[in-house]
């Protein structure tokens, strides 16, 4: 059994689901790693990750519709928690329904996603922040070929 642990940043501009799965893709298969548990981990309290749809570009626009109707931004007594201004409240409650990990099977050297998903990071503050992403990977090698 073998482990790799590879660190990512990534600039989000704002909020937004910004794809990173063919970063994730390239690094896994740099690995070598055959058969294995992929763990993506976000270190962030106003950040998260989502396994998503990544054909139409209006599934994260419905998203994003979806969690500012449900979590609005603060103002108006809406929020105690508003020293970080207000879109921090609702950034923690956007990560606190989402999630921070994701664990993914790794098979044939490849993360196994289904045709149309994607990995993301979701972004829920407005304004542009710089996210670390941490990958781990564990699993077995590919043995090298031999020839006879």
């Amino acid at each position: 059994m073998e482990q790799r642990l590879r660190r990512i940043a990534v600039m989000p501009s704002g909020r937004s689901l910004v794809e990173i799965t063919d970063e994730v893709l390239q690094w896994v298969l740099a690995q070598r790693i055959e058969t294995g548990l992929l763990t993506v981990w976000c270190p962030h309290t106003s950040a998260s990750l989502l396994v998503q749809e990544n054909a139409s570009p209006d599934v994260r626009a419905d998203l994003e519709d979806f969690f500012r109707r449900l979590v609005p931004d603060g103002g108006g007594g809406r929020y105690r928690h508003q020293e970080e201004g207000a879109d921090d409240m609702p950034a923690h409650i956007r990560a606190a329904l989402t999630q921070t990990q994701l664990s993914i099977p790794v098979t044939e050297g490849r993360p196994v996603l289904g045709t149309w998903q994607g990995i993301y990071l979701y972004e829920h503050r407005t304004q542009p922040h710089r996210r670390e992403l941490v990958l781990h990977l564990v699993g077995q090698a590919k043995r090298p070929c031999e020839s006879g």
